[in-house]
């Protein structure tokens, strides 16, 4: 699910009716329900969709959304929810009732903070905070047993997550963009900052990033787990390309 610029300001939002919304229902390509409500210019999410729940991925992103009603608990059954590009500052804490969910997109809001029901999410497997104002994670994390991305750039980090060590299937971090390590260790580029599962990365890449490593002080070597590889984006094999 890719970022995109937010929709400009603009009236209040036009009335939403339950027929409109049903008329934006869409078949996947895995032949599951999409309720495609991206942009609508929406500064809420409309009440309406309470009296729908024959969909399994629900996309409210590009609008102008500045809450998350408690009432979006209901869709207990949804695998992805799309919220990227709105006007969000917090999360509610009735997320955590999304107990399918695979796929949660909050990228390009304005998020400060995250709720410790977050770690309720136990099937949770793709989770992009990218282009908020984080500097930190809820310890609850640890709960997200099944998470294999995490999307962190472009926020406000000065360190590592040490939460994110505990989870056994993460494969990918995504810390670029922001100011780690950097006042420590000038070499290294908070625009290429990512970590992934050495499993993962070709001969060539490998041995290219354990010299990398090898360059870094002992004290930001300890901020990665044994499993990991600090990785600079920019070669030239695919698994670099992350």
């Amino acid at each position: 699910m890719a970022t995109g610029k937010r929709t400009p300001k603009s009236g209040k939002s036009k009335k939403f009716s339950l027929k409109m919304a049903l008329s934006c229902f869409q078949l996947t390509p895995l032949k599951t329900q999409r309720l495609n409500l991206s942009c609508k210019d929406f500064d809420s999410v409309p009440k309406c969709i309470e009296e729908l729940s024959s969909f399994q991925e629900l996309d409210l992103s590009r609008n102008r959304i500045r809450e998350i009603p408690t009432f979006t608990a209901i869709f207990f059954s949804i695998t992805v929810l799309d919220l990227h590009s709105n006007q969000l500052e917090e999360l509610p804490a009735s997320l955590g009732c999304l107990q399918n969910l695979l796929v949660l997109n909050v990228c390009n809001n304005r998020l400060r903070s995250l709720p410790g029901e977050l770690g309720q999410l136990r099937n949770l497997q793709t989770l992009n905070l990218a282009l908020n104002r984080l500097d930190a994670l809820p310890a609850s994390i640890v709960g997200l047993k099944e998470l294999r991305y995490v999307g962190l750039s472009d926020n406000r980090f000065t360190h590592f997550p040490g939460c994110l060590r505990r989870l056994k299937k993460l494969e990918k971090v995504n810390m670029a963009g922001n100011p780690i390590l950097t006042h420590q260790n000038p070499e290294v580029a908070s625009g290429s900052f990512l970590l992934v599962q050495k499993s993962l990365l070709c001969e060539n890449c490998l041995e290219r990033c354990q010299s990398f490593r090898r360059k870094m002080e002992k004290e930001e070597a300890e901020e990665v787990d044994s499993e990991a590889i600090i990785l600079c984006s920019g070669g030239g094999h695919s698994c670099c390309r992350l």
